[in-house]
């Protein structure tokens, strides 16, 4: 199994990272804070030794405790279920994916005209669930949250922002529903694993997709 990226900063690197759930009150000792990143850090860690060693089904809330040498109750009051502590996992990728597209070099980032950085989006997003497949689809939100969880509210904003710019006449809210449903990592699994399509297929059908809703602009 290939090795899976660090999916955390170190402690002292997360201070733009997701806010830390609290274990005491706000008036406890300084060091808690420290102390809770410590911790989070080591469960996170042995969450991804277990996902290079036995992929995504090999983490389960016991193995984690159990890697980490912690009671069970510890890793739910850090991320209340499997899915959270997946999504965690997912956290690092997720935030240089973002940074990518929101501020890295074009066409990803900024610079490029809206169709071009739409295809690079769906590109750089195909490659980046086939190599973490596994992990996305064990991290899948249930029905009633996979459309509003925050990453994916992000990464559709920034299709429709996209949509507006290169096709203005669209109506780009429920386009980009449409765009980010040929993205979704339960659909690259069944073209990939079961049709066995290749990446280069997909990433074809999806620049053949965006020209043909933006009129290839």
């Amino acid at each position: 199994m290939s090795a899976f990226p660090p999916p955390f900063a170190a402690p002292e690197q997360q201070a733009s990272g997701p806010e830390l759930l609290q274990l005491g009150r706000t008036e406890d000792e300084p060091c808690l804070r420290a102390d809770a990143a410590r911790n989070r850090a080591r469960l996170l860690e042995a969450a991804a030794r277990l996902v290079a060693e036995h992929g995504a089904a090999g983490v389960t809330m016991e193995a984690v405790a159990a890697a980490a040498r912690v009671g069970k109750g510890t890793v739910f009051r850090r991320f209340g279920d499997r899915t959270g502590l997946l999504t965690a996992l997912l956290d690092h990728s997720e935030k240089k994916f973002q940074a990518a597209f929101l501020s890295g070099p074009p066409p990803l980032g900024p610079g490029a005209p809206p169709a071009e950085r739409l295809r690079a989006f769906g590109r750089a997003m195909l490659r980046r669930s086939v190599g973490e497949l596994d992990l996305q689809l064990a991290a899948e939100p249930s029905p009633d949250r996979r459309f509003s969880a925050p990453p994916h509210q992000v990464l559709r904003g920034h299709v429709a922002l996209l949509l507006r710019q290169a096709a203005p006449d669209a109506d780009s809210d429920l386009l980009s529903h449409t765009l980010m449903g040929h993205l979704s990592p339960v659909l690259i699994h069944h073209l990939t694993q079961q049709r066995g399509m290749s990446l280069e297929r997909l990433e074809a059908g999806w620049d053949d997709l965006v020209d043909r809703v933006t009129g290839g602009r």
